[in-house]
């Protein structure tokens, strides 16, 4: 059993997932204001509607980001304790690949452009390719499942970046995510800004990666802000 966490989309969300892939226990609360008070709760009320405890999960899957800041530090926070406390891998996944992830289960698009806002007149940016990905290389008869890669970023090698709003993409490919209309658009480019994933595509892509990569200790589950300064106060931002 695998346990899955994003408080990264405006929301609190958590999964209970078997080895296949398969809910066995889901709730989110959409808001963000009241993530730190819900999360471990929600944890609780999964693992004991499941008739599960911690001593059962396999991994611990989180959104390690990017995204807001405060909802990557809750739920990295709540992974690297629970960790600790109970010996359990984790596993980090790209906000920005879950929400290719979700359009392709949603819309059945296979090559996408992900975009979240990242507010400061920025979105976070990602592309993504579908592709069949072996689950465990060390089966004779290894099982398959289609996971939305993350691709190169153009004259870039990195696969997330920060990009500035009304910038166009090079490719005449659908933009998924809310930071799609944010973006300059192609003639008849298509956009998505209703992708918004939850826990169980969180935990589905941690499932693929644990079963090809394995997961990782405590120490080693990191969020990922991409800004060098993941805050800035009021004044900085113009507010004060």
């Amino acid at each position: 059993m695998f346990l899955a966490m994003d408080t990264v989309f405006d929301q609190c969300s958590i999964a209970i997932l078997d080895g296949s892939g398969k809910v066995i226990s889901s709730q989110t609360e959409t808001g963000k204001r009241m993530q730190t008070q819900q999360i471990l709760p929600m944890i609780d009320a999964a693992l004991t509607k499941s008739q599960l405890s911690l001593s059962d999960i396999q991994a611990l899957i989180f959104n390690r980001g990017p995204g807001a800041f405060s909802g990557i530090r809750i739920n990295t926070a709540v992974v690297q304790a629970l960790s600790v406390a109970h010996d359990l891998p984790c596993v980090g996944i790209s906000s920005l690949q879950a929400i290719a992830q979700c359009a392709y289960q949603q819309y059945g698009l296979t090559e996408v452009y992900s975009a979240l806002d990242a507010r400061m007149q920025q979105v976070y940016f990602g592309h993504y390719l579908l592709q069949e990905q072996r689950l465990d290389n060390q089966s004779d008869n290894p099982s398959k499942t289609a996971i939305m890669q993350p691709v190169s970023i153009e004259e870039s090698d990195s696969t997330e970046q920060l990009l500035d709003y009304e910038r166009q993409t090079l490719l005449n490919i659908p933009i998924v995510g809310n930071g799609a209309g944010l973006l300059s658009h192609h003639n008849e480019q298509i956009s998505h800004e209703d992708v918004c994933p939850d826990a169980v595509i969180i935990g589905q892509l941690g499932i693929a990666q644990f079963m090809t990569l394995g997961g990782t200790d405590a120490a080693l589950a990191l969020p990922k802000y991409l800004r060098n300064q993941a805050w800035k106060t009021l004044k900085e931002q113009g507010k004060a």
